[in-house]
């Protein structure tokens, strides 16, 4: 080797640092003086959060990964909390939830959607005319509604369009709680039932939803549609939830639904939205399928007694075969009536 030079070896070589290169660690930051925050819109990455009576403008901190945040979410924020345009805060954690409402598109979907938190009350919308009441949409939102531990709430519009004991009749072995409405009408009883509770708003596109809304809360300007007075449809007109004040409590208006899956729900919890069926199936073989014909099901025999009711009976069975992708899907959905 000449004298004065040396080998070039691996050690000469440098190697600019990348951020992935350090190390990575479990530990988050605890975030200590994070403020307390209610979630009530989603919209592309962003969530609006009321801070107090401030709302602010935040997305989610890296370290949360890819867990989502829905309406009804309580959160912990830190960052610029000012509210005012163009800022920006952070959510850096998302606070244990007491209930959470959930649905698939369909019955063999497995893909689970989280629809709200935190709610204590689900009112399901059904109108009853124009279109026609639904009641295996209300069948679907009672199931749902059992599962997540929510207190369901019927609520019929458009009476001046339809009378509401038929379809009251078919649920009164339930005690389901109810309210009756009119396009014209007053809405104390539902405002009464609404305070002070977090309530999600369920229903098919037509059934008046987002008119509700529009009473309820004039400031919320949700968009309402009109029905195709030929074919009895038209476009979806809320597209995303969104958390109003309404007396001391909160609705959650959200989109009209095409249907409301019950893949993620056991065919046990299923059997369990029909608690007026509850002593017929105590009878049942174990395993039971609860279909029509099979030996030994008791749903069968009481109703040859006469001691069913056979619509809702045919209900439950029509919900269980669906989670086999053997039953029909349900109606096309109509738009908001105003």
């Amino acid at each position: 080797m000449t004298r004065g030079r040396r080998y070039i070896d691996e050690d000469d070589v440098r190697v600019r640092a990348r951020g992935g290169s350090r190390p990575r660690t479990r530990t988050r930051p605890k975030h200590e003086d994070a403020v307390e925050g209610f979630v009530t819109a989603v919209d592309r990455g962003r969530y609006r959060c009321l801070v107090g009576d401030r709302p602010v403008v935040a997305m989610k901190a890296r370290e949360l990964g890819r867990g989502s945040i829905v309406v009804g979410d309580r959160v912990a924020l830190v960052g610029d909390l000012s509210g005012r345009p163009d800022t920006l805060a952070r959510v850096v954690r998302v606070e244990e939830r007491a209930s959470v409402l959930r649905r698939t598109a369909d019955d063999t979907d497995p893909v689970e959607r989280v629809i709200v938190a935190n709610a204590d009350q689900l009112v399901i919308v059904c109108a009853l005319a124009d279109p026609d009441p639904q009641p295996r949409f209300i069948d679907r939102c009672l199931v749902a509604a059992y599962d997540a531990g929510l207190e369901p709430l019927l609520c019929l519009t458009k009476a001046d369009l339809g009378d509401p004991g038929d379809l009251l009749d078919t649920y009164s072995a339930l005690h389901l709680r109810s309210v009756v409405t009119r396009r014209d009408g007053d809405l104390g009883p539902l405002v009464e039932r609404l305070s002070g509770r977090v309530s999600v708003l369920v229903g098919s596109s037509g059934v008046g939803k987002s008119t509700l809304v529009n009473l309820l809360v004039p400031a919320a300007e949700r968009a309402v549609g009109h029905v195709n007075p030929v074919t009895g449809r038209g476009r979806h007109t809320s597209t995303s939830a969104v958390a109003l004040p309404v007396e001391g409590g909160w609705i959650v208006d959200t989109p009209g639904v095409r249907s409301f899956g019950l893949a993620h729900i056991s065919p046990g919890d299923v059997v369990a939205g029909f608690p007026e069926l509850d002593d017929a199936v105590a009878e049942c073989p174990p395993g039971c399928p609860h279909t029509a014909g099979t030996p030994g099901c008791a749903l069968d025999v009481w109703l040859a007694e006469g001691r069913l009711d056979p619509a809702r009976v045919a209900s439950l069975r029509r919900l269980l075969s669906s989670r086999e992708g053997d039953d029909h899907p349900e109606p096309s959905p109509q738009p908001e009536a105003p």
